[in-house]
């Protein structure tokens, strides 16, 4: 039986970041790994096996297995992603309906508008900085989409929190405590908003973002308490925001591999989808997800104790050599059968999670992500500019890593 390594590994995992769980695989000469997280005992896996057992809820639970630095400031106490069972269903099919029906192409439309109003204004600047840009026509966009009330004068101000909420999950440091303090403060102003929906004092769209979530009733029949509904709108808004950093690897990608750009730009959208899943499979976003077992099981050999976190290494599958020949090459070919996008496991890429959407813990946004990022790399290749010197390296030790510099455009030019 393997011995339990007694040392808790917090620090390094933190120091460490995406690298930290491939590491320890790679010491193990195994993927499945012993190790010691927040005090708890933990089992990392990994691959399309280690992600089934993840995601069965016989296996591993998410209910008050969430790191509390990560609930309170990604996530938000209350949301859907720390439920399990009937409540995490019915909550998630919620969010299913918002986020993969027909109401997806309305957003890239809003989101594309944006995009080609802000062009304009970088053709008048000396320099952009793409994240910062990304982020700002992101915003706009899904505001308007969800129906959150949004002024030109409040939107500056609404970026940046919502980038601070992804930016200050994974760390210790002041960027963390910004976080905190920005997820207490959007959370009341988004439960006024709620109250006033329901009061009838703010009238909003039927079937959009924010009326849907004032209207929804939970499992037991309930509405959903202001706070934990505003913490729901959130969960729709802030995710749609953090494409600006798939925005900014986009960058990055067409400036070290600028032989993608053609066919970008000639709008093959069979090759621009397949770009976007290569981008999410190359660059890092979530370094792995987790949960807790509920009861004593076994996986791979081991015996996992009740109560133990399991950690399923996403960077390490989608940068497995099993799954992605030669994985460190920026391949979009590798989603395309012909001309079309290839099949993709729901098991295989996984940057965003495993499994069914629908019925799992997966991100029910991930169609949002892909047809976002397919919109608007077509967008980014046909546009003229430059890319001045800067700092374009990407830390693993960062969580969330981005470039360094954001991605700096100078001689914008929309052609």
């Amino acid at each position: 039986m393997t011995r339990r390594p007694r040392l808790d590994q917090s620090l390094p995992m933190l120091a460490k970041g995406y690298a930290w769980l491939p590491d320890r695989r790679r010491a193990a000469g195994r993927d499945t790994v012993r190790t010691r997280v927040m005090l708890r005992p933990a089992l990392g896996v990994e691959g399309p096996a280690g992600a089934r057992f993840v995601y069965d809820e016989d296996h591993v639970r998410r209910s008050g297995a969430l790191p509390e630095p990560v609930v309170s400031t990604l996530f938000g106490h209350g949301a859907v992603h720390t439920l399990d069972g009937e409540a995490h269903r019915v909550r998630k099919a919620m969010f299913v309906h918002l986020l993969m029906g027909e109401g997806v192409a309305a957003l890239v439309d809003r989101v594309a508008g944006a995009w080609d109003d802000a062009t304009h204004r970088w053709a008048r600047q000396e320099t952009v900085v793409l994240f910062d840009e990304a982020a700002r026509v992101l915003t706009r966009g899904v505001c308007d989409w969800a129906a959150v009330p949004l002024t030109d004068d409040e939107l500056p101000a609404l970026v940046r929190d919502l980038t601070t909420l992804v930016d200050g999950f994974a760390t210790g440091a002041p960027r963390h405590w910004r976080a905190r303090r920005v997820r207490q403060r959007r959370e009341a102003w988004l439960a006024g908003i709620v109250e006033d929906v329901r009061s009838g004092a703010r009238a909003v769209p039927a079937g959009s973002v924010l009326a849907t979530v004032a209207s929804h009733r939970d499992s037991d029949g309930e509405l959903l308490e202001p706070r934990v509904a505003a913490v729901e709108v959130l969960n729709v808004i802030r995710p749609t925001v953090a494409v600006c950093w798939f925005v900014a690897f986009s960058a990055h990608a067409l400036h070290r591999w600028p032989q993608h750009r053609a066919r970008l730009r000639a709008g093959d959208a069979a090759f621009a989808e397949a770009f976007a899943h290569e981008v999410r499979r190359f660059y890092p976003f979530a370094p792995f997800i987790g949960g807790r077992s509920p009861r004593e099981v076994e996986w791979d050999g081991e015996t996992v104790p009740a109560g133990s976190m399991v950690l399923l290494d996403l960077w390490g599958t989608d940068h497995d050599p099993q799954l992605f020949p030669e994985p460190y090459a920026f391949r979009p070919e590798r989603f395309l059968a012909g001309d079309e996008v290839r099949e993709i496991g729901a098991w295989e890429l996984v940057p965003q999670g495993a499994g069914d959407p629908r019925t799992g813990h997966r991100c029910p946004g991930e169609d949002i992500t892909v047809a976002l990022l397919s919109a608007l790399a077509v967008r980014l290749a046909r546009l003229e500019y430059e890319v001045p010197p800067q700092d374009l390296a990407i830390s693993l030790s960062r969580i969330p890593a981005r470039p360094a510099s954001g991605v700096v455009l100078s001689g914008v030019r929309t052609g």
